[in-house]
């Protein structure tokens, strides 16, 4: 028997809303509470968590460099890179310089943090 019901991650970010806006585009879940400086997204069927909690003091990580960690990244699997890149651009990512393999497509969210679209 599993002690939790599901996993949850909480991102520290500038903005709560804006963060889980963008997260909730990208994955097609839905923005399920919004506290001003918190805020969660979940699917449908409400099996998963992100949440989004906004800190006064936020620095974006500083990627591939270590200066300032990534702390977190998501892999998002996707079945066309060349089609969801066009797609994570239009709701605001931002495409990192630095691209180290094939396979995979680096891009920051609009906090800053990395996250990655791969294919599998």
């Amino acid at each position: 028997m599993a002690i939790a019901k599901y996993p949850s991650v909480v991102i520290d970010c500038p903005d709560a809303r804006a963060l889980a806006a963008f997260y909730g585009e990208l994955l097609g879940w839905e923005v399920t509470r919004d506290d001003g400086d918190w805020a969660d997204v979940r699917p449908a069927d409400g099996s998963n968590c992100i949440s989004f909690q906004q800190v006064d003091v936020y620095q974006a990580p500083v990627w591939p460099g270590q200066t300032i960690p990534q702390q977190m990244h998501f892999d998002v699997i996707v079945e066309d890179l060349d089609e969801a890149e066009k797609a994570v651009l239009a709701i605001g990512a931002t495409k990192h310089d630095h691209q180290p393999g094939k396979t995979f497509r680096v891009f920051l969210d609009p906090a800053g943090h990395p996250f990655c679209l791969c294919v599998s």
